[in-house]
């Protein structure tokens, strides 16, 4: 990142602190106190990024002060002309990045277009087939106080779990089909919150097609990556594709649902608005169209080629330093770190606790079959998305396995996390926050 480059994300954060501090000082404070944060530790979580300032401010603009319930140029309030030119954009460059037909940018969330999509291909009481989150699925993929697992009957398939199978912790396709054959799910769900290898979108379209299920995909955690051609994508086998934006996409926070079915975009869009959203948040639409521009540049490639090599050199570097990585590396952004083989009565809340403190931001996270529970776990999920958006290269990941190796040694040893923080400290200021596409 150039001198000019870092200049102006700090006049632009510095600008809008000003603005606030006018109005709400205390709120401005709070502000000015998590940028530091975020300027001066490593943000390791696998579901978070560094949005560029551009996204961030077309998130606080104008465009915040309407309602445009509905689609465009079907609206039920007056005055959306600029809405739907926005919205209509987002739509066109999100296609052009998944090589998709139809999008629907307006959920809020993942989970909220997640829950669109179930009610596009499902009836409730339908069972449909997923992985278990504790094998690295996630919440809205059924999880029991989850609407996925309240509202339709959750199925599930395995990963291998046979320490000499060449896959063991990797998905079991043969699980998949035969769980398939038993249970005859409505939908078949694929696309995961904790899992590190490539997903064969192919051969779960020939289960479902065995089945007569509908294919869904959620690839939140990979957009960005399948945007670019990193991994591979979705289309055309999934019958439909939900995605997150803000993860490795490095988008404002938000959803997507994609499709090439004519038919079932209907339903999605229906089942979005209005049935599970009102008015939708135009000024993060606004936000998901300046993303994708983005996305859509050859820098965006070369970024997330980038976070693969970075994840692949974390994995590697903390297997040197005796951590054990689940299912033996990662071909995408993430890893799990199994910590027990380094020490049995480690826990992933102590862990992520004392790494906190030391300025490395990462998340407990179960292992495979993990006989902990989530609060406590026997592992971290770390992520390089972050990290590579700041500038962090293969050198640094190598440092940053030193140091949590550091700390989880030390057990949280006070002096050792000093030293480690300022250690921190000193990479950070060196590789400062990029917002790389200032």
């Amino acid at each position: 990142m150039t001198t000019q480059a870092t200049n102006t994300a700090q006049t632009i954060d510095s600008a809008v602190l000003d603005v606030i501090a006018r109005t709400d000082p205390s709120v401005a404070e709070i502000i000015r106190l998590e940028m530091d944060r975020q300027e001066h530790t490593i943000e390791l979580i696998a579901s978070e990024n560094h949005a560029s300032p551009a996204t961030m401010l077309a998130g606080g603009t104008c465009m915040t002060n309407k309602y445009a319930e509905g689609y465009p140029g079907r609206r039920y309030y007056g005055g959306c002309a600029h809405h739907d030119t926005v919205e209509q954009l987002a739509r066109d460059r999100a296609q052009e990045m998944f090589g998709c037909k139809f999008v629907n940018v307006q959920p809020h969330s993942g989970a909220q277009a997640n829950t669109a999509a179930f009610m596009a291909m499902m009836e409730p009481g339908d069972t449909f087939l997923s992985l278990v989150l504790k094998d690295g699925g996630h919440l809205s993929h059924g999880m029991f106080l989850n609407f996925s697992g309240i509202f339709y009957k959750p199925v599930h398939y395995a990963l291998h779990y046979d320490k000499d199978h060449p896959q063991h912790e990797q998905i079991d396709y043969d699980s998949v089909l035969a769980a398939a054959k038993e249970h005859k799910p409505k939908m078949i769900l694929c696309g995961y919150s904790a899992y590190p290898r490539v997903i064969d979108f192919a051969k779960f379209r020939e289960i479902a097609d065995e089945v007569g299920a509908t294919l869904m995909a959620d690839i939140a955690h990979i957009s960005g990556l399948v945007a670019a051609g990193v991994h591979p994508s979705p289309f055309p086998h999934a019958h439909i594709v939900t995605t997150t934006t803000h993860k490795s996409l490095r988008g404002p926070r938000g959803g997507l649902i994609m499709t090439n079915d004519e038919d079932l975009n209907k339903l999605i869009n229906r089942n979005v608005f209005p049935g599970v959203q009102g008015g939708p948040l135009m000024h993060i639409i606004t936000a998901k169209a300046v993303a994708f521009g983005e996305a859509l540049t050859p820098e965006f490639k070369l970024y997330q080629q980038q976070v693969v090599k970075n994840a692949q050199a974390l994995a590697a570097a903390m297997i040197d330093n005796g951590f054990r990585i689940t299912s033996g590396g990662t071909d995408n952004h993430l890893m799990l770190v199994d910590l027990t083989v380094k020490d049995a009565d480690l826990t992933g809340k102590e862990a992520e606790k004392w790494l906190e403190a030391a300025g490395i931001i990462t998340n407990k996270n179960g292992i495979p079959d993990d006989p902990r529970s989530p609060m406590i776990t026997s592992g971290l999920r770390l992520g390089t998305p972050a990290t590579t958006t700041r500038g962090f290269g293969e050198t640094e990941m190598k440092q940053i396995a030193d140091w949590i190796d550091r700390v989880i040694v030390s057990k949280g040893d006070e002096a050792m996390i000093s030293q480690v923080r300022s250690e921190v400290r000193a990479m950070c200021v060196k590789h400062p926050l990029t917002h790389a596409l200032v």
